[in-house]
């Protein structure tokens, strides 16, 4: 009897380890909304909880990130090159799938009171992208649906988008438009499938 219980305690282990070694993984079609939730289903539970506690919509949430991270869980800039070939020292501190700094991130853990948080969960990195451009939103006179303006604002911090730096760098204008249109096509997307997702739930504690 004692085998048998270790024996289906070891068997729920491997699984769940499983399970979560697959949650960390990116979704297969980054491109598509429907899919990525289908995919992975406690990430729209998450992200629809950070738009009702932020107000940023699920699509600008999905595509901040994707530009960020390509919903990988632990990306980091890549190192800078000594010599042209000797990996150097990271530029920042960006982690996760938000990319968040770690000053930025231990000030969302202080506003928020969500000192559990982590940059590798999905869950987590979605409310910090809804933390994040509420304040902007707030604070520049955004709206939460302007992917554009929300973007570069995140990518530039608030001190450098109120100043104007983003106006001299054209490749981010450039990624600033793409973020853009891709929350656009990520909301037609879930127009055709929320209410489906809505209906959800198994699965809803993956993350």
């Amino acid at each position: 009897m004692r085998g048998g219980v270790l024996l289906a305690r070891a068997v729920t282990a491997i699984t769940a380890a499983t399970t979560l070694g697959c949650a960390a993984a990116a979704p297969q079609n980054v491109y598509d909304s429907c899919s990525i939730f289908d995919e992975k289903r406690g990430w729209y539970e998450a992200a629809k909880e950070s738009e009702k506690r932020w107000g940023t919509p699920v699509a600008v949430q999905l595509a901040i990130i994707y530009q960020e991270s390509r919903f990988e869980a632990k990306a980091k800039p890549p190192r800078r090159k000594i010599l042209g070939f000797i990996p150097g020292p990271r530029p920042s501190t960006a982690y996760g799938y938000a990319q968040a700094l770690t000053s930025t991130w231990d000030a969302y853990e202080r506003e928020t009171g969500n000192w559990a948080a982590r940059r590798t969960s999905f869950a987590d990195a979605a409310d910090f992208v809804g933390w994040y451009t509420a304040r902007t939103a707030r604070a520049h006179r955004l709206s939460r649906n302007d992917a554009y303006n929300l973007y570069l604002a995140y990518h530039e911090g608030d001190g450098g988008f109120r100043r104007g730096t983003h106006k001299r760098k054209k490749w981010l204008l450039t990624t600033a438009h793409r973020v853009s249109d891709l929350a656009t096509r990520y909301r037609v997307q879930l127009s055709r499938c929320e209410t489906q997702l809505a209906r959800g739930g198994w699965f809803s504690w993956l993350r």
